[in-house]
């Protein structure tokens, strides 16, 4: 199963290289082994994603900025508005990055 590497930028992929990177220049981990939880990081999201989350969110907001580069859409969006079940949360300015799951099966 090939994979993007589009989770290693979130919050928990970002703390995770971080501790990753710590260990290996402490010794305690291989470069390579280091290499491959990463590889299985970006499978395990990629599932948990697709097996996991059923709920629906929508967006509004005002599109500030949008580019499509190597399969991968990027939107940027201001005084965005997330709605799901629950009521709507506005988060202002939000980044988002898309990719074709078809992709991820070839």
């Amino acid at each position: 199963m090939a994979t993007f590497e589009l989770y290693r930028r979130s919050t928990i992929g970002m703390c995770l290289t971080e501790t990753l990177d710590e260990m290996v220049s402490n010794g305690t981990l291989s470069p390579e082994l280091a290499i491959q939880v990463l590889v299985q990081f970006d499978k395990s999201m990629t599932e948990a994603l697709e097996t996991q989350v059923k709920s629906k969110v929508s967006i509004k907001g005002h599109l500030h900025t949008y580019r499509f580069c190597d399969n991968v859409w990027t939107f940027i969006l201001q005084g965005a508005v997330f709605k799901n079940e629950d009521s709507p949360e506005d988060v202002g300015r939000v980044k988002i990055v898309a990719c074709d799951s078809k992709l991820l099966t070839q």
